[in-house]
């Protein structure tokens, strides 16, 4: 599995989303880079999912400029995201994926190839042949995520991957987000679980009201918080 990067800096200048007369995302200049992952972290409503779409290439800023590489309105073919609730197809967990890759145009000879690595790499290749919507939510969870790697990206972007999965279900995700982050494939992920947070960030990106509030390496984020908002939402406090 290659993981090209020429998409990356992906650069966000004075972005700004509306829907009808609310403001989603505000004034956002960001800049996203090559390394370990970035998590995006913020209490609900704060624009997390919105940048991941926009990162993706799926929103258009109403204001300002996205770029992938230097480049603007590049094709999405280096990028592949889950969101939080993926669709199963009527499919088999291996079918599943070769549906993906053949609408990615990857020809059939290579496709097997591919099946089989990342559904080792998501640890189910014990279960190739079961129908997608009969495994358990943690198991669906990790075929998405394996319907996303088959295309070969550069950049992951995953959307609360692990909300309302239970604890060993959990740390399934989180072990291939760090297998992920070791091929050299740049993760960005939004979640509300500042544990999984402390545990999977190189950087974090803490947004609320859909500005950005404080951006930095999580460890000097998590000891020396620099804006009121990042303290308050470390100290389990409500952040309205």
């Amino acid at each position: 599995m290659r993981a090209p990067t020429s998409d990356l800096p992906i650069r966000f200048e004075n972005v700004t989303v509306t829907s009808g007369a609310v403001t989603v995302l505000d004034r956002i200049t960001l800049t996203l880079t090559p390394g370990p992952p970035t998590i995006l972290i913020g209490p609900n409503g704060s624009g997390k999912s919105t940048l991941l779409r926009m990162a993706m290439g799926l929103i258009a800023p109403s204001q300002g400029r996205v770029t992938w590489g230097g480049r603007e309105d590049v094709p999405p073919t280096r990028r592949a995201i889950v969101l939080q609730r993926p669709t199963m197809l009527r499919r088999t967990a291996s079918g599943n994926i070769r549906y993906a890759l053949r609408a990615s145009g990857v020809a059939r000879a290579e496709a097997q190839g591919r099946i089989d690595e990342v559904l080792a790499l998501v640890g189910l290749e014990q279960l190739a042949d079961r129908p997608a919507r009969r495994l358990s939510g943690g198991e669906q969870q990790r075929l998405a995520l394996a319907r996303a790697l088959a295309r070969d990206p550069a950049i992951l972007f995953l959307d609360e991957p692990t909300a309302s999965l239970d604890p060993a279900a959990t740390k399934a995700i989180e072990d291939i987000v760090h297998a992920v982050g070791q091929r050299g494939i740049k993760v960005v992920m939004a979640t509300h679980d500042l544990g999984e947070a402390r545990r999977l960030a190189g950087d974090i990106v803490m947004l609320h009201r859909g500005r950005v509030i404080e951006t930095g390496p999580a460890a000097s984020f998590f000891s020396t918080p620099q804006s009121s908002e990042a303290r308050t939402f470390i100290a389990g406090e409500l952040l309205v």
